[in-house]
């Protein structure tokens, strides 16, 4: 029997509305949902790959559980079990700060990822947590805490509006957009220059936005926060700034013109490699644009200045007067955001909290660096325990995090380690536990994250598209187990922890006086929720205490989840609208365009003037087609361009005597690799490229079709070193590499300064 089904894409952030096409009870089919508010149609391949990603025939479809050194398959309460055992054990011996917690990538791409790792983390006390976001957007997390006072306040271009996008270190045709949520990014580039409308791409690589741009920037790779210094320092120079109706709530111009001196566009061309002239001609165009937007993304965050370059993105769309206008970059508000507090002076955004036991790197976001989990695990130190425990959520730091190698053997010595992941994959196969979640077409979607980075507010959930098989725990029901088992409660019933969340925020609703329920009764709100389950109860409770919600009654057009239910493919509300002062956290309740961190980080940035690649420097690449390391067990998403290969400019090709094809050793910091050339204009000289979460080559994992064709990992070139000191970022852009042919008796030696 065949039917259909709607689904929001869970494959990377663009969150297209998908129609599948179900046959007795397996997806066959996906196809782009034409009613879909935002995505209006639009897939892009991994969207169509659906069906092929959702009956992946190696996920795992039973817990494992290690005995006499193997793992076997097991019952969920077996499992369950032995993960109370092993953490609580850990905790016990040592203290929380031993059990360590590691969140990847598709955390945020589901509703449990949302839910219920924050429950986890401060359940467990622990000061160990490691996310993928160090070694790829911390640094605008950090800026725009320290500009907004909220971390999380991420302003966006508005693409659909803008006259004038400035678009650096990002390639949206093949990435889909990150930090910028919108389906059919190419096409609204698209549409942005058939209005009239002007692209400008900063990248060292012609990708494939580069290409369809009306300008291309190629800078040497990492110098981006001093070009953008350099389009400030012009701004102010020219008498250019205007901060627009944004001004009232904007501090700190005249401090910031005197932070950027000495960075003008001559003092900084040759770093960059960008003409003085054409660095003048970018800032007066964005300030004579009707409307721009100044956006940046991965290969902005991961180099030495990753924190002053996000927060220079902002600085411009500020003295350009469009932060917080229409066309320009504003902030989205979702329909699960808290209720709007007023205006005013907040608590700020603090750094360095605490700090990490063996090199000391200040937390960020309440973060330690990914870099820094190897050495948290495997070096002794006289402060503190090493973290002897971990739990793994969705993530593969042997091959996101640099230096695998050395991760991959300090995970062997960990005294217990437990992994939800569908996948026994190069980090999962170390587990004592492997918790596999269902596929994606068993498990409901909302984006919590998603939705407050999106180009247009709009609320969107989909219920499963398939029931849950025999044996199989749902997503939800999982980590709730894990919240309970890490934190002395195994055996308490799941829902428990979607209950006590729902009266502690309706507990904290009720004493607030902006709330819309301030005053009432917390177990009468919590008796009018609905929903099939505690996390639909959930997203029914912040749906209604939303900016948009019901207030419980109070505004009987507001948001609740049934609303929600009757609108299967979203309730669209409307373009983003200029938002400042409201929420704004900072001690000021103002946008502090300098605080002290950064210009404490510009002396940092004023001595990278001097420097100059004497050599080779990498960077990386994405794929259409791929999204990092999940997707490469796909047939149907391998192959073609979706390859691993060095790409490396003709120039650099004959010096060197590489022949297209030919295997070429590249050596880093952190060890070396052999991977096929491929020569290509498409990087600058002196640029060689190499794409990320390649090497599928480690034994005992269960992904036979990524190891047919492994490639290699790039960030065993690094050895974590390396990072952007406000964030704790990974610096994976611009770092120097050797490179010589594979049969070279002697590589040629090149050397960078970084």
């Amino acid at each position: 029997m065949s039917r259909t089904a709607l689904r929001i894409c869970p494959l990377c952030e663009a969150t297209c509305g998908l129609v599948l096409t179900v046959d007795d009870g397996t997806v066959t089919r996906a196809r782009g949902d034409r009613d879909d508010v935002f995505s209006k149609g639009f897939v892009c391949p991994k969207g169509a790959a659906f069906p092929e990603v959702d009956s992946d025939p190696d996920r795992l479809r039973t817990p494992l559980v290690r005995v006499d050194g193997e793992l076997r398959e097991a019952t969920w309460e077996e499992a369950f079990d032995a993960v109370a055992a092993g953490l609580r054990g850990v905790v016990e011996r040592h203290g929380p700060h031993a059990v360590g917690v590691v969140l990847g990538n598709p955390n945020v791409h589901t509703m449990a990822g949302a839910l219920y790792p924050p429950l986890l983390v401060g359940g467990l006390g622990t000061h160990s947590l490691f996310t993928a976001s160090t070694v790829d957007q911390m640094p605008k997390h950090v800026s725009s805490g320290l500009l907004f006072g909220d971390a999380n306040l991420i302003p966006v271009p508005d693409l659909d509006r803008t006259d004038h996008l400035l678009l650096i270190g990002a390639n949206p045709l093949e990435s889909n957009g990150s930090l910028c949520t919108a389906p059919d990014f190419p096409g609204r580039l698209k549409a942005l220059r058939a209005r009239g409308g002007t692209l400008t791409v900063v990248d060292p690589r012609r990708t494939r936005t580069a290409r369809l741009a009306d300008r291309h920037l190629a800078v040497r790779p990492g110098t981006d926060a001093l070009l953008l210094a350099a389009i400030a320092r012009t701004l102010l120079d020219e008498d250019l700034a205007d901060l627009g109706d944004a001004a009232p709530h904007i501090e700190g111009v005249a401090e910031l013109s005197d932070a950027l001196a000495g960075f003008t566009p001559e003092a900084v061309a040759d770093a960059c490699d960008v003409d003085a002239d054409v660095i003048r001609t970018l800032a007066r165009d964005l300030a004579a644009a009707p409307t721009a937007a100044v956006y940046a993304r991965i290969g902005s965050c991961t180099v030495p200045h990753g924190t002053l370059a996000s927060w220079l993105v902002d600085v411009l769309n500020a003295l350009t007067g469009n932060l917080d206008r229409p066309g320009g970059a504003l902030f989205p508000q979702a329909a699960t955001d808290k209720t709007p507090r007023p205006a005013g002076p907040g608590r700020g955004f603090a750094l360095g909290r605490w700090h990490s036991r063996v090199s000391r790197h200040p937390e960020a976001k309440g973060e330690l660096p990914l870099s820094a989990l190897a050495e948290e695990i495997d070096t002794p130190t006289q402060e503190g325990a090493p973290v002897r425990a971990l739990v793994a959520v969705a993530a593969n730091p042997v091959l996101s995090a640099p230096d695998g190698d050395r991760l991959d053997k300090a995970l062997a010595s960990l005294d217990f380690m437990v992994s939800v992941d569908p996948y026994l994959n190069e980090t999962s196969r170390h587990a004592h536990v492997v918790l596999p979640p269902p596929p994606p077409a068993q498990s409901p979607h909302h984006d919590f994250a998603f939705n407050t980075l999106a180009v247009r507010n709009q609320v969107r959930y989909t219920r499963p598209a398939v029931p849950l098989e025999p044996g199989r725990m749902a997503e939800t029901e999982i980590l709730a187990r894990l919240v309970l088992a890490a934190t002395g409660m195994h055996g308490a019933d799941p829902s428990a922890v979607d209950d006590l969340v729902i009266l502690r925020t309706l507990g904290k609703a009720v004493g607030e006086p902006h709330s819309p329920v301030h005053g009432r009764d917390p177990k009468e709100l919590a008796a009018l929720l609905t929903g099939d389950n505690g996390p639909e109860r959930r997203l029914d409770m912040m749906l209604r205490l939303g900016p948009y919600g019901d207030g419980f009654g109070a505004d009987p057009d507001g948001l609740t989840l049934e609303k929600l239910l009757a609108h299967p493919h979203g309730i669209d509300l409307g373009p983003l609208r200029p938002r400042l002062p409201q929420p704004l956290k900072t001690r000021s309740g103002k946008v502090e365009l300098l605080p002290a961190p950064i210009a404490a980080d510009l002396p940092r940035l004023r001595a990278a003037l001097r420097e100059r690649p004497a050599g080779l420097v990498l960077v990386g690449r994405r794929h259409l087609r791929s999204n990092n390391s999940w997707l490469h067990n796909v047939p149907a998403l391998t192959g073609g361009s979706n390859r691993c290969t060095l790409h490396l400019h003709p120039d650099d090709a004959a010096r060197l005597g590489v022949a297209d094809g030919q295997p070429v050793r590249v050596k880093g910091a952190g060890g070396e690799v052999t991977v096929p050339a491929e020569v290509t204009d498409a990087v600058r000289r002196g640029v060689v490229s190499l794409p990320h979460g390649w090497g599928h080559d480690r034994p005992g994992t269960r992904t036979r079709h990524a190891s047919v064709d492994p490639g290699v990992n790039v960030n065993q070139l690094l050895d974590g070193s390396l990072l952007d000191p406000l964030s704790g970022n990974a610096v994976l852009n611009g770092v120097p590499v050797e490179v010589s042919p594979e049969r070279a008796e002697k590589p040629e030696t090149l050397t960078v300064l970084t």
